[in-house]
């Protein structure tokens, strides 16, 4: 038992450290450009994609969604229980929006989490994944679309039927992502947001 809770310990420790490289402010520095001073300051793709140029924002949404999904299709290919695997999604998920070579900071962790979720529960992100593109098509707001998603994937795991588990780490992901948006809601309310531009 004690060496299955240090296993535990030890996997969640990767998937968080994992979860932890910042992503879009590497890809942005090999750029010559430090995304925490340029546009909205934030180091996900959406920023990268406004800032550096589709090409590194493509690629920051690859690389954010890989951090999600690979330690999570590692425990499920593995022998370790299958209960594991939504908490490390978690750990994977908190490394991004927490990142520990960021003192903490990180972005919003809608691109992690899609990765995490695509792993876990493939036919809910179909659905927030739809929700989504309704949103962003009708009103052309990035984080309209991902607030709107991260409210639809607690409901959609539960009527999926999921473990609990998955509803927990589900519920706590989508209420991390809205608050990290706290911001983007304000300027939501106030009409100042940015819409997307292809």
């Amino acid at each position: 038992m004690a060496n299955d809770h240090l296993l535990l310990i030890l996997v969640l420790a990767g998937a968080y450290l994992l979860g932890s490289i910042p992503t879009g402010l590497l890809l942005g520095k090999a750029y010559g450009i430090d995304v925490r001073r340029e546009g909205s300051g934030n180091i996900g793709a959406t920023n990268l994609y406004r800032t550096v140029g589709r090409k590194v924002g493509v690629m920051t949404l690859v690389g954010d969604c890989l951090k999600g999904m690979l330690p999570v299709l590692a425990v499920k290919y593995s022998a370790l229980p299958p209960e594991y695997a939504a908490w490390v999604g978690l750990a994977a998920f908190c490394g991004h929006v927490f990142s520990v070579f960021l003192k903490f900071k990180g972005g919003k962790g809608v691109a992690t989490a899609l990765g995490v979720f695509l792993a876990l529960s493939p036919l809910a992100v179909a659905v927030a994944l739809g929700v989504f593109v309704v949103m962003m098509l009708a009103w052309r707001y990035v984080s309209l679309g991902s607030i709107s998603a991260a409210m639809v994937m607690p409901i959609t795991v539960w009527a999926l039927g999921e473990g609990r588990e998955m509803i927990v780490v589900t519920m706590l992901i989508a209420l991390v992502v809205i608050i990290r948006h706290i911001e983007n809601i304000k300027r939501l309310v106030a009409g100042t947001e940015s819409k997307f531009k292809a």
